[in-house]
Parts: C-alpha cells; sequence; structure tokens
C-alpha cells in the first residue's frame, strides 16, 4: 500500500535559545572516542517511557536492509547528534566521515547500542539524556537526526525546540516518522488503537512531525509520505544568519 511521494517547501526563519546541562559520566572500558553520561532529572512521563524501552531493548529488531534508515543516516554530514539513538540500529547506515553523536533516554538500549559501536569499530560519543533537555551549546552540531522516535517522546514540540538549538544555522534536521494518516479510515483506526498503544509503549499515532517543525520556521527542502501517509521522510534546515536578516 504504497502511496505517491510528494514534495513541498517552506521558507522563514526564528531562531530558539534554551538552557542545557552537561553531563560528564563515562561507561567504562569504552571505545576509543566513544563516552557516555548520566541523564538529569526528568518528569513522570519520561521517567515511564524509560522504564518501557528499558525493557524492550533487549528484543529491538535488526535495521538491516532498512531503505528508511539507509536514506536517514545517508545524508548525514559532518557533526552528526541522532537523538533517541536506541540500540544503534542506525551505526551501520552513516558515512564513515560523520563525527556522531547519539543520546539516549534507555540505559539497557545505550549499553546494547555501546556494544554494538564497539563490534562495528565505530567512534561515537554516546550519551544518555532526555531529548527535550539536551546537553549541548547552541549551535553545535551540522546535522540532527530523528528515527522513528517523536512518536514516544513525551514533550516532542520541546524536542525539536532543542534540536534547532543545538543545530548550527545552515545546518539540517532529518527525520524519519509514522505519523497521522491524512486517509480519513486509517486515521480513524490510529485514533481507536493509539490509547493502546500508549498505554503499552508511550506511542503517539496522530501526531505530524511537520508542524513542530513548520512551528520552528525550518526549511522544508523534502516531504515524503508513503503507505498511505503514514510514512514520512523529512529534510528541513536550518537559515543562516543573512537568511535570518533578510526575514527581519
Amino acid at each position: 500500500m504504497a502511496s505517491t511521494p510528494f514534495l513541498c517547501a517552506v521558507r522563514g526563519p526564528r531562531p530558539y535559545r534554551s538552557d542545557h546541562a552537561l553531563c560528564e559520566s563515562p561507561f567504562s572500558k569504552p571505545v576509543p572516542g566513544l563516552t557516555v553520561c548520566s541523564m538529569p532529572s526528568h518528569d513522570a512521563e519520561t521517567e515511564r517511557i524509560r522504564r518501557i524501552y528499558d525493557r524492550r531493548a533487549a528484543t529491538a529488531p535488526s535495521a538491516r536492509g532498512n531503505a528508511n534508515l539507509r536514506w536517514l543516516c545517508g545524508g548525514a554530514e559532518g557533526e552528526t547528534l541522532e537523538v533517541g539513538i536506541g540500540c544503534g540500529r542506525t551505526l551501520a547506515f552513516y558515512p564513515p566521515d560523520v563525527r556522531l553523536t547519539g543520546i539516549e533516554l534507555s540505559g539497557a538500549a545505550l549499553e546494547i547500542a555501546r556494544h554494538r559501536a564497539r563490534e562495528l569499530g565505530i567512534p561515537a560519543t554516546l550519551r544518555q539524556g532526555d531529548a527535550a533537555a539536551l546537553p549541548y551549546p547552541d549551535e553545535h552540531f551540522d546535522t540532527v537526526v530523528f528515527s522513528f522516535v517523536l512518536c514516544t517522546i513525551p514533550d516532542d514540540r520541546r524536542a525539536v525546540a532543542e534540536a534547532v538549538r543545538v543545530l548550527r544555522p545552515g545546518g539540517q534536521l532529518l527525520l524519519v516518522e509514522h505519523v497521522r494518516s491524512p486517509n480519513l479510515i486509517l486515521r480513524t483506526i490510529e485514533r481507536l488503537v493509539e490509547p493502546l498503544t500508549l498505554r503499552r509503549m508511550g506511542d503517539h499515532l496522530l501526531r505530524e512531525p511537520l508542524d513542530r517543525l513548520l512551528a520552528e520556521d525550518l526549511e522544508i527542502e523534502l516531504l515524503e509520505r508513503r503507505w498511505l501517509g503514514v510514512m514520512e521522510r523529512i529534510a528541513a534546515r536550518k537559515p543562516k544568519a543573512d537568511e535570518l536578516a533578510e526575514a527581519v
């Protein structure tokens, strides 16, 4: 059931700033360049999600041959942050010249990602943390990646705003996500099933990440929807300083 993908472009910048706190506690026996830090305190719903994905970490499926992840990670450039790196399913798909940092809420999943990075010989910086309070300074990354994670972050608006904050002017935000379908029948099914997915997995079925990106005034360079609009790929860019001046 694949629908024809479509493209759209939207312009209009707006800067975002937020407080942040750095973490410095590494895992033992790290791969060179592979570090992990502890996570600050967070709200009850975020804690519930962490416990869910701690339990699910050992059963996470393989990403071998995943076309969505190949597209997503293959477009990363320079200093790259993956928000919600999970068990490291995406690690093998990144170009070798990318300098990768991953942040993950679940400590159990992060341990698996650490082991996977070691097996693949991939230097990376892995930190345990909350997507709604990224432990990085402003304008720190060239690329920020979301891989099927905005559906489970309790405050997805804040997570996108934080991603924009740490993104350098001219940097790109890439995401793949399941979203609210424009098809009435499928959207009705999503609405009926969502209470169960929220309770069992913390998984929101009716979210639309595009709305969050547009609210942050990112430039949408690519928008593709497939599977009757349920699967979405987005490539967006943070305007440069001269573009911000022109917009004002």
